[in-house]
């Protein structure tokens, strides 16, 4: 990364954590099978009980659903001692789940953000909402066919930024 303060996406993505077939019905269950995708996890169940807990608290203060089919879950507070590094999470679901957004549209387009510091917690939020206001990129990420398609159209979106 150029330096600590800047924040690459698509350095943060990687082809294990993104999940272009979400099979889940409804909130809580889409949560799970995104943080089934986080490969530390998969082998320490308490952190990933700690995660999720965290991440329903997230839910039932506010969703996390920001519109445009768009759900950015995330923990209230940084995840301090339960990762080192930052990693975000992209799953699609092909119909959409139902998630509190305020346009009411169901969320087909996930990231689940894991930040060690609250610096990086916001940095990360903030870059994410920048290039997802791009309706463009929003249509290509629901058509992408891999998952290095969906790291290449983030990377090629921070480009313009």
């Amino acid at each position: 990364m150029k330096n600590s303060h800047s924040v690459i996406l698509s350095e943060l993505l990687s082809p294990a954590t993104v999940n272009l077939d979400l099979q889940s019905a409804d909130r809580d269950a889409v949560l799970s099978e995104l943080v089934n995708q986080v490969p530390r996890l998969a082998r320490e169940p308490a952190a990933r009980q700690t995660l999720l807990r965290a991440l329903h608290e997230r839910e039932r203060l506010h969703s996390t659903g920001i519109g445009d089919g768009i759900a950015l879950p995330h923990a209230r507070n940084a995840l301090v001692g339960l990762v080192e590094d930052s990693i975000v999470v992209f799953g699609r679901h092909a119909r959409g789940i139902p998630y509190d957004a305020i346009d009411g549209v169901p969320a087909r387009l996930f990231f689940l953000l894991l930040a060690p510091t609250v610096t990086r917690h916001l940095s990360i939020l903030a870059r994410l909402t920048r290039i997802l206001r791009d309706a463009k990129l929003r249509r290509s990420l629901l058509s992408a066919e891999n998952a290095g398609q969906v790291i290449t159209l983030i990377r090629e979106a921070e480009a313009k930024m």
